[in-house]
């Protein structure tokens, strides 16, 4: 299966960072670069969610429910248009649902390496949450899940496995931030120490990213 990163590099993803950036108006380079950091860390929280039986089934009724991926076969539409309120409420409320607390530390780092400020970082994520949502009814569509027990293995396998723990720790280490600021300098230096990390892959993604 490819990951999430692999979306975006795709025709689909080049289509989704565009409509990203044109209906919250921010540069698609920067857009590109939120998009790159924040997914993941949006699916990492998701998989913590999924830790639990009633998380999990939580997740798998929002995917049985609502986000059945069909949003991905109007996206012309979606951000033809302006996106509409429902969608942008609709994405605030999955934001609120999964990072919790959390979310105004993750948008202050995703904004400090980005470059963009964090209502800018916010308004991106809130137009991109229902996407993912999407991305991931698809996935389990496709692939025929029904019970709540496989979705930790959807995500997973989206997020591309356990093989790379230098970049599970880096996403645990930004859906930890506290909002302080202080985690974006312990982040920035996992990453940039990592001399033998793999090119490809998220590490080699966010490494390209976060270094000089």
């Amino acid at each position: 299966m490819a990951g999430i990163l692999d979306l975006l590099n795709s025709d689909l993803g080049k289509q989704i960072i565009s409509g990203v950036a044109g209906s919250t108006g921010n540069d698609s380079n920067k857009t590109s670069s939120v998009l790159t950091m924040a997914l993941p860390v949006l699916m990492k929280a998701m998989e913590r969610n999924a830790s639990s039986p009633e998380g999990a089934q939580g997740l798998m009724g929002a995917l049985d429910k609502k986000h059945d991926g069909s949003i991905l076969d109007n996206l012309g539409d979606l951000f033809g248009g302006g996106v509409n309120d429902d969608v942008v409420n609709d994405g605030s409320k999955i934001l609120g649902h999964v990072l919790g607390n959390k979310q105004s530390g993750v948008e202050q780092v995703i904004g400090q390496k980005s470059g963009l400020d964090t209502g800018s970082v916010g308004n991106i994520l809130k137009v991109a949450a229902p996407i993912l949502m999407g991305v991931l009814g698809k996935q389990k569509r496709q692939q025929n899940l029904s019970n709540s027990g496989d979705i930790s293995g959807l995500l997973g396998g989206l997020l591309g496995g356990n093989e790379a723990k230098n970049e599970q720790n880096f996403l645990e280490q930004i859906l930890d931030a506290d909002g302080d600021g202080s985690v974006v300098d312990d982040v920035a230096g996992m990453l940039l120490g990592g001399s033998n990390k793999k090119s490809g892959g998220l590490g080699g993604l966010l490494g390209g990213l976060f270094g000089k």
